[in-house]
């Protein structure tokens, strides 16, 4: 059909020149706001308008205000250690009760029948009995104990220990009193005291409320692992243990001498 082809032609020309059009337009026209316009001042708050704003949230996402309670509760509780997680706002503590077993218990916990660990502080506990907040302290009665050299040398003179610091196996067999530590039905500590004047005892390096939480490097499981720790104290052997000491882990050399 030669009449076709002109007609095509003229079709693409038409579409070229509406396309160069549109290009022309394209680069004419300003990419911006068009007539008198200006940016939005930036917007300053008052310091008691910053103040308000910071207070309505916690940038760290703890869990709220740390709990207070002015009361100091009068229940047969005894607190041993106290482990903080500030960042959560949470924790955990060993406590014991009239009955004098150490358990772990977490933030939230029941204690006993109707009492439940309601916050953790550095010094002290919140319990909550019954809806009413009461504080629960450590033990802070006896004074922090100065060992230097001397003092170590009259420990172990006291106690029979040798100047070499070595421990005689049948006498630390005879020095210490363990019982397990459970929390949530699982054995997670040995509790470690002394017996007598408790002279060995500190010579070893415990002190008491000490939880014995891993024996040379593996960790306390199970009940059984108090026939274990005995079952390696023997002549000649070392031990290394680790404990729980209030919010810290303290690791102890355990040098059992020939005899």
């Amino acid at each position: 059909m030669p009449g076709l082809y002109p007609v095509l032609l003229a079709i693409l020309l038409v579409l070229l020149v509406i396309q160069a059009f549109r290009l022309i337009w394209l680069v004419a026209t300003p990419l911006g706001p068009v007539g008198d316009w200006h940016g939005r001042e930036v917007q300053v708050l008052s310091p008691q308008s910053r103040w308000s704003l910071f207070n309505s949230f916690d940038p760290f996402f703890r869990a709220g205000p740390a709990a207070t309670a002015n009361v100091v509760t009068s229940l047969q509780l005894t607190l041993f250690g106290i482990r903080m997680n500030e960042g959560s706002g949470l924790g955990s503590a060993i406590l014991a009760g009239p009955d004098g077993v150490q358990d772990s218990y977490a933030v939230g916990d029941e204690i006993m029948s109707g009492v439940k660990l309601d916050a953790v502080q550095f010094d002290h506990v919140v319990i909550d009995r019954g809806g009413v907040k009461e504080s629960l302290y450590l033990d802070q009665s006896v004074p922090a104990e100065t060992v230097g050299a001397e003092d170590d040398v009259e420990t172990a003179a006291g106690s029979g220990l040798p100047s070499n610091g070595a421990l005689a196996a049948a006498d630390i067999t005879n020095a210490f009193d363990l019982a397990p530590r459970s929390a949530n039905g699982k054995v997670t500590g040995i509790v470690v005291s002394g017996r007598g004047d408790g002279a060995l005892f500190k010579a070893a390096g415990f002190k008491d409320g000490d939880i014995i939480v891993s024996v040379n490097g593996q960790p306390v499981s199970s009940a059984g692992d108090i026939s274990t720790l005995k079952g390696q104290i023997a002549p000649g052997a070392r031990l290394s243990v680790e404990v729980e000491r209030g919010a810290n882990t303290v690791p102890i050399a355990i040098n059992m001498g020939s005899q």
